[in-house]
């Protein structure tokens, strides 16, 4: 399968929101409780901030889910399932809703590399410092609802994709999301998760294409979606992605539209 689209700048974008400031909501991932406890204890100093604490990336994506935190702290290395995994999810399903800090401990390059590849905002060295903590919170927490005006979650697109490697070739128009950590198609044909294959678009920012590889991470069935307000379809995820290609779309998230590139 090969997806190619364009993206061209968007214009036109509401920017009232008419709804009153609400508590902001913290989520802290990691599967040491002494780094939650740590953590807690830092931001105590804030007003209006609701705590959330999970222990795992599954458990931080049911808790996402629920509770549309406006910020998450996820540590790199976890038990079942790795922050960077979890926060490629969190980008491919809420985009530039939600901003993901990375937390390592920052003894490799390799360790960056994967936090950058996921798509996070920013990234925190362990032993985490407390200024620098309640630092971030408040300026992601003071940033959202601003961004949350500009962009939006998600960002509209039409498409053309090819199906190949066995399956009927199909050439359709699809709804799609893109984010730094991948994007969503809109169709009933699903293919099965984990399915693998290559995908290519341009942002405005380069002239050179993003080319990466993609595997399907999550499918919105129509009979229980995951996402109700998105139609049926499935979430892409980027996977062997450059450094390179990642900043070019982090650089073009601050607003825009896709449109088909035929």
């Amino acid at each position: 399968m090969s997806l190619r689209v364009q993206v061209v700048d968007k214009a036109g974008l509401d920017n009232s929101s008419g709804q009153p400031e609400k508590a902001k909501k913290v989520l802290l991932v990691d599967d040491i409780n002494f780094f939650i406890e740590v953590e807690i204890s830092a931001l105590k100093v804030l007003n209006n901030c609701q705590i959330l604490t999970a222990h795992s990336g599954i458990e931080a994506l049911r808790i996402i889910q629920q509770e549309r935190p406006d910020l998450v702290y996820l540590d790199l290395y976890m038990d079942n399932m790795d922050g960077d995994e979890c926060c490629r999810i969190i980008k491919e399903i809420y985009a530039t809703s939600i901003p993901v800090v990375m937390l390592t401990n920052g003894v490799s390059v390799h360790d960056f590399e994967r936090c950058w590849e996921s798509g996070c905002d920013a990234i925190i060295l362990k032993p985490i410092n407390p200024h620098l903590l309640v630092a971030t919170t408040k300026k992601y927490l003071s940033m959202q609802s601003s961004v949350n005006r500009r962009c939006g979650i998600r960002h509209s697109a039409r498409v053309k994709v090819k199906c190949a490697a066995g399956l009927q070739e199909t050439i359709t128009d699809y709804t799609v999301n893109l984010s730094t950590g991948g994007l969503f198609l809109a169709t009933d044909d699903v293919l099965p998760i984990d399915t693998r294959f290559l995908i290519e678009f341009t942002v405005p920012v380069r002239t050179e294409p993003v080319c990466c590889k993609a595997r399907v991470a999550w499918i919105n069935d129509p009979q229980s979606p995951f996402k109700p307000d998105l139609p049926p379809g499935m979430g892409l995820q980027f996977v062997d992605i450059s450094l390179s290609d990642v900043d070019a779309i982090r650089e073009y998230l601050s607003g825009g539209r896709l449109l088909a590139s035929w």
